[in-house]
């Protein structure tokens, strides 16, 4: 069966940029230089930051810097193990057609609304209420006998 030239530059492009092969893993040498590069590059500024400390000028900030550069080091190979790791297995993608429902005990409840019933058997309540009823009774009587504004 005869190939197509069509197919035949398919085929040698495929072979020259590795068709098989994912992206993530051609960039995978040039991701493995970054990191070498960050982790040597942190800890040569650790080892500076050292030297800073050891000198005449130094001070307690440069032996704080010279600690904290190798923590930046392992950083950049954490994010690194953590990025292949994540190509590797990415996370299920989230379903957006399914609605999603709070838990019921997930946020506080709502308070309760006051009893708004009278209790008429206090009679220091009954006594207030009629002090009210007629210091408003009072007001709107005053307010009829003055004239407007």
């Amino acid at each position: 069966m005869r190939r197509s030239p069509r197919d035949a530059a398919r085929a040698v492009w495929c072979a020259r940029y590795r068709c098989n092969v994912s992206t993530t893993r051609r960039r995978r040498p040039a991701l493995i230089v970054l990191v070498i590069v960050g982790f040597l590059g942190c800890l040569g500024l650790a080892w500076w930051q050292w030297t800073r400390f050891e000198s005449a000028s130094g001070d307690f900030q440069n032996l704080g810097y010279a600690l904290q550069w190798p923590m930046f080091a392992g950083f950049v190979v954490y994010a690194y193990y953590k990025f292949v790791r994540y190509e590797d297995a990415p996370p299920e993608p989230k379903k957006r057609d399914v609605l999603t429902e709070i838990p019921a005990d997930l946020l506080p409840e709502r308070p309760r609304a006051a009893n708004t019933s009278v209790d008429d058997d206090d009679p220091a309540l009954r006594e207030y209420n009629a002090y009210l009823a007629a210091l408003a009774e009072k007001t709107a009587k005053t307010e009829k006998e003055q004239p407007a504004p």
